[in-house]
């Protein structure tokens, strides 16, 4: 059949057209490379975006008590493409689904005592649920109640949350421990001493100290090497536990919070945290260099699992045992990924009392309430500075203020350590001052941590030569 002929001026314009759309489009993709958004970028953003949804949502309702309105809020606080998302809490079945646009749905569900979990094919653990320490009324740290505070510091501490979110900061808790005793707290509105913060990367800390009481039980050492069967026959086989601690594995892991880098990957996306992690290549020698990575701490959380008999039922009785009821922790949750293995990197829902007793325990050199968690010997090694060639201001999973030419926090003392987290978590540990400072909130950008942290030192040692002159005088 013979075709129609079209006028060649028809021809013209639909030729020109297309050389016009073709060019916009041309346009358009060079600009989106020129910002960094690249096609993986684009087929990557409705996973992880709906990752995010859902599993930040469940956990923000579920586990941190959270309002819908609340926990979508946090979600969005990320980025403006995430009040796109569309959640649907189904609180019968204490499930979320996160939907973007109809191009990806994703859900989370909710499990007892171990918090929510993205559903991405998995089966249901079959997992004995742990028990929560039941020393409720006994004061702190043996239990989560707190002697009356100090009056004019308690006063102090809720005018400087009160100042902090009229400047926007969005701080929800904070605590003073000094001489190991919870002196000053307050909290913002809709948040109290029970509520459950998530830490993020505070959850790090942590998972350093459940690798040192293994090493105290005599079921790990930091000098381990050969640590995956997939490493065996590549330079990967010479990094060791330590190298993962101090963050200097070599390893590659692109960890800028993009769709399709490796830690968006990684949480939102994958069923194994720790399998992702571990086809991560090497770009430097073992020991060398040092880069922050969420990666190698789900490798350590790979590890722990396996030393523990590599199901999640044994990983949560340990936690359990020699965790939980030691330290007396009342309401924390430690999450799993989908494969059953904790998250160490990320998921760890604490209140403000709970995350104290991370630097107190560190304070009194590996115990706490008569019990042992860590050797004190860990303890000078996790505070100590790595031998990295680049930045060595950094331990076990800890920030440290010493090691580099420049202290991190100016004005706080050498020995300052601190477990910190996004949205500007912090335990802030100072065994000179015998202080512990614990700041929870969802900051997005900076957050005055030197500041704060001065300025109670400073208070609580103005209070206390006051004390002994009034001492002296009677």
């Amino acid at each position: 059949m013979a075709m129609k002929q079209q006028p060649n001026g028809l021809i013209n314009m639909r030729s020109l057209l297309i050389k016009h759309l073709v060019a916009l489009l041309a346009l358009f993709l060079g600009l989106m490379m020129w910002a960094g958004i690249t096609p993986a970028y684009l087929l990557a953003a409705p996973s992880m975006v709906t990752g995010i949804g859902a599993k930040l949502g469940c956990s923000g309702k579920y586990v941190g008590g959270l309002s819908n309105q609340q926990a979508f809020d946090d979600i969005a606080a990320y980025s403006p493409v995430l009040s796109y998302l569309e959640l649907d809490f189904d609180d019968r079945n204490q499930r979320v689904s996160a939907s973007f646009l109809g191009i990806k749905t994703t859900s989370a569900r909710f499990l007892p005592t171990m918090g929510c979990v993205l559903e991405l094919g998995n089966e249901p653990f079959d997992v004995t649920p742990a028990l929560l320490s039941s020393n409720d009324n006994a004061i702190w740290p043996a239990g989560h109640q707190i002697e009356s505070p100090k009056a004019s510091l308690q006063k102090q501490l809720e005018t400087r949350l009160k100042q902090d979110n009229q400047l926007g900061y969005d701080t929800r808790a904070l605590l003073v421990a000094k001489n190991g005793k919870v002196v000053a707290e307050a909290y913002a509105a809709d948040f109290d001493a029970n509520t459950k913060f998530l830490g993020w990367s505070m959850a790090k800390s942590f998972t350093a100290l459940m690798a040192g009481s293994l090493e105290l039980s005599e079921k790990l050492s930091v000098d381990e090497s050969q640590l995956f069967d997939v490493w065996k026959n590549d330079e990967r086989s010479e990094i060791s536990i330590e190298n993962l601690l101090t963050m200097t594995s070599g390893l590659r892991f692109d960890e800028s919070y993009q769709p399709g880098d490796d830690v968006t990957t990684m949480l939102f996306m994958v069923d194994s945290t720790s399998d992702y992690a571990m086809q991560s290549p090497s770009d430097y020698s073992a020991g060398d260099h040092w880069e922050y990575s969420s990666g190698t701490t789900a490798l350590i959380s790979r590890i722990i699992h396996e030393k523990l008999g590599g199901n999640l039922t044994a990983s949560l009785n340990y936690w359990q045992e020699q965790f939980v009821e030691p330290l007396a922790l009342q309401n924390a949750v430690f999450e799993p990924d989908a494969s059953g293995v904790l998250v160490g990197s990320s998921y760890l829902y604490a209140t403000a009392r709970d995350w104290a007793k991370l630097g107190q325990v560190m304070l009194n050199k590996g115990e706490l309430n008569g019990n042992r968690v860590v050797s004190e010997e860990w303890i000078d090694r996790a505070t100590s500075p790595n031998q990295s060639q680049n930045k060595r201001s950094y331990g076990y999973q800890f920030w440290l203020n010493k090691g580099d030419s420049v202290k991190r926090w100016p004005d706080l003392p050498e020995d300052s350590f601190a477990a910190l987290g996004s949205r500007k978590q912090v335990v802030m540990a100072i065994p000179s001052e015998e202080l512990v400072v614990v700041r929870l909130g969802w900051t997005t950008g900076n957050y005055p941590t030197n500041d704060l942290v001065a300025t109670l030192i400073k208070n609580l040692n103005t209070q206390s030569e006051q004390t002994m002159v009034r001492s002296a005088l009677e």
